[in-house]
């Protein structure tokens, strides 16, 4: 059995990795859950950031599966801009795909003919596609496509039955801070970063994006630099003894959520505040500075409530008959 995987983790066909190192983050929550569901079953990864070859393209329709797994891959507009750059030429004969966590782009408004009919030659009209949160789920129903759950990020799910204790009930000595190349904001993130060193004894700075540290460089503060590798931050949020996390980058976030640290995430788009609305996540607005403080100063029990109902019903639809050849 072939199953082709959009991977969110790989910027090209070859395999290199993504850009944005948080993808690695989505990438490996994906992994886990295709290993566990498709024992046995041949792999294809594919980049969602390159056109498919030809002889990928005959990958996808030789396919028993075709998933694409999570990040911003849809939009209203698909005719203008989409991050996943496949054509209505691609997906004409190809095996129609399921949808793994994928989220809207940003808000917009519901999807214009291009993108509805696009999306009818490209998404399977029957199996039960997942979506991110409730605002993505929506704009997929707006576009005609009624069969999807809201089944949360799977970088989340880990956390499904967490208890209160899953985080200290402290705060720590030491902080870590990621901020967004891509969303620049420099007089809030100026203003978090002196907050963060008045209020911590040390604070680390990962660059998940590829030019974060640029940017940092236009901010002052001591920070202490971490490698810009992905194992460099794995490392760091599972062997470091002690940090809060505070940044812009939702998935770091995550990440450290998922190593029993406190983590509050700052909304610089609908990624974070539709996840925030749907399940509990803490987050905040990046310019909420008394907010941020409040936070540090008065930790609170771990609350996360996700859908496991719809995660479990996206997980079970592999083992019924018929619904992996759906085309």
């Amino acid at each position: 059995m072939r199953l082709c995987l959009f991977d969110p983790g790989i910027s090209t066909h070859a395999g290199a990795p993504a850009e944005n190192l948080g993808n690695l983050i989505i990438q490996q929550a994906v992994l886990r859950e295709i290993n566990s569901l498709f024992k046995g079953w041949e792999v294809i990864p594919i980049s969602t950031f390159s056109p498919p070859t030809p002889e990928l393209r005959r990958e996808m329709r030789r396919a028993d599966l075709c998933i694409a797994a999570g990040t911003n891959l849809l939009t209203s507009e698909m005719n203008r801009y989409r991050q996943w750059v496949i054509s209505p030429k691609h997906a004409l004969g190809m095996r129609r795909t399921l949808l793994f966590g994928v989220g809207w782009w940003t808000y917009q408004r519901p999807p214009n003919l291009f993108t509805r009919v696009f999306l009818r030659l490209l998404l399977s009209p029957s199996g039960l596609h997942s979506l991110r949160d409730q605002y993505s789920l929506g704009q997929l129903a707006a576009g005609g496509f009624r069969n999807a759950l809201n089944t949360c990020c799977p970088t989340l799910w880990p956390l499904a039955d967490a208890p209160p204790t899953h985080t200290p009930l402290r705060k720590s000595d030491e902080a870590l801070l990621l901020l967004t190349d891509y969303a620049q904001d420099p007089e809030c993130d100026q203003r978090l970063i002196t907050l963060l060193t008045s209020h911590y004894k040390k604070v680390y700075f990962w660059p998940q994006g590829a030019t974060d540290l640029d940017y940092l460089g236009r901010l002052q503060g001591k920070l202490t630099l971490l490698d810009r590798s992905f194992d460099s931050f794995t490392r760091f949020t599972r062997d470091h003894p002690d940090f809060d996390y505070i940044g812009t980058r939702l998935h770091g976030g995550v990440h450290c959520l998922n190593h029993h640290r406190r983590s509050l995430i700052l909304e610089i788009d609908n990624r974070a505040a539709e996840i925030a609305r749907d399940t509990g996540l803490r987050t905040a607005s990046r310019s909420d500075i008394e907010g941020i403080r409040q936070w540090i100063l008065n930790p609170e029990p771990f609350r996360l409530v996700l859908p496991k109902r719809n995660i479990a019903a996206w997980r079970s639809q592999f083992l019924l008959p018929g619904q992996m050849a759906a085309r």
